[in-house]
């Protein structure tokens, strides 16, 4: 099904949040500053709408155009809402179905990254516990235990021996069936968002300031993300120049690399002086202690006119 209708004040537009992921709280408080934003900027028939199974029924009994997206997680960043919004011909923000699907899975984002040459930290990524031993032989303690198909450090640990691995594992197996395992650098963590817009007939691709971040916690965990007071926020990160070239750089590659669209935010260990890429997250938090908000105010684009850029992604 074909949408020819170009957005425009009074286009129907849902606001997809909430969902059946494990980040359903945080998208729920990135959907409500998106909608706040799109009425204050004029777009009357912009909706709230929590994401339940039900929700082709949804948007087709509410006849929406348009939608922006801002589910976090399983089905709302891996190219699943996506694929429906494509089947009911309604467009959307940010990345399409393939760059979705692939940046959800960290593996396949590390096989895809690997072969443009992007610096990777050494890992492996394993589905049964029996595996575990063998696998990790060739890496070093400490590693950071990660499920391949979650956000927001949901089922992550850092572990010190196998014992602590096994325990590890089984955590995240909660979480998904696949699990990476990555070692574990004592470095500088940054994230990078990376936008697009249209100046005159040329799509721009841009990288937004550097953040860094310290935290009261052993490592940016899901506590520290989403509890105020916890993480010491450094914007711009302090980094050289050289380096915050270089982190902008690989910050763009990575979102073409992955074919990514409209909207992405690149996460970075620094570790002797080189910025390994951790993950691309297609649908960054917009919520009041989000990254990309933060990143993109500091560069003159406040909330509402971010709200609007990302908007103007389902045009493209």
């Amino acid at each position: 099904m074909e949408n020819n209708v170009k957005l425009n004040k009074k286009s129907k537009i849902a606001v997809l949040c909430g969902g059946m992921s494990a980040e359903r709280e945080v998208s729920l408080r990135s959907g409500k500053n998106v909608r706040n934003a799109l009425v204050a900027l004029g777009y009357e028939n912009a909706l709230l709408v929590d994401v339940d199974r039900n929700i082709a029924k949804t948007l087709s009994d509410g006849n929406f155009e348009f939608a922006f997206n801002v589910l976090h997680g399983r089905y709302g960043e891996d190219g699943c809402i996506q694929g429906l919004l494509e089947i009911m011909g309604i467009k959307y923000t940010g990345c399409n179905v393939k760059s979705s699907a692939i940046c959800m899975d960290k593996e396949t984002t590390k096989n895809v990254l690997a072969s443009c040459g992007i610096p990777l930290i050494s890992s492996v990524c394993i589905t049964e516990e029996n595996e575990l031993e063998k696998s990790v032989s060739g890496l070093d303690f400490p590693l950071m235990v990660k499920p391949v198909n979650e956000g927001s450090s949901i089922g992550m640990s850092k572990v010190n021996n196998l014992e602590e691995l096994k325990e590890a594992f089984k955590l995240a197996k909660k979480s998904d069936n696949k699990i990476l395992i990555e070692e574990y650098y004592q470095g500088k963590s940054a994230t990078v968002g990376v936008l697009q817009r249209y100046n005159g007939d040329k799509l721009e691709t841009f990288a937004t300031p550097i953040l860094g971040f310290e935290t009261k916690t052993d490592w940016y965990d899901y506590e520290a993300k989403y509890t105020k007071g916890l993480t010491k926020f450094i914007l711009p990160a302090d980094f050289s120049d050289e380096m915050t070239k270089q982190i902008q750089e690989i910050a763009v590659k990575s979102f073409h690399a992955c074919e990514c669209r409209g909207v992405a935010r690149v996460d970075f260990l620094v570790y002797n002086d080189t910025p390994y890429v951790l993950e691309i997250n297609t649908n960054p938090g917009m919520t009041d202690l989000s990254d990309l908000p933060a990143q993109a105010n500091h560069m003159g684009i406040d909330y509402n006119s971010l709200v609007e850029m990302i908007l103007k992604t389902s045009e493209f």
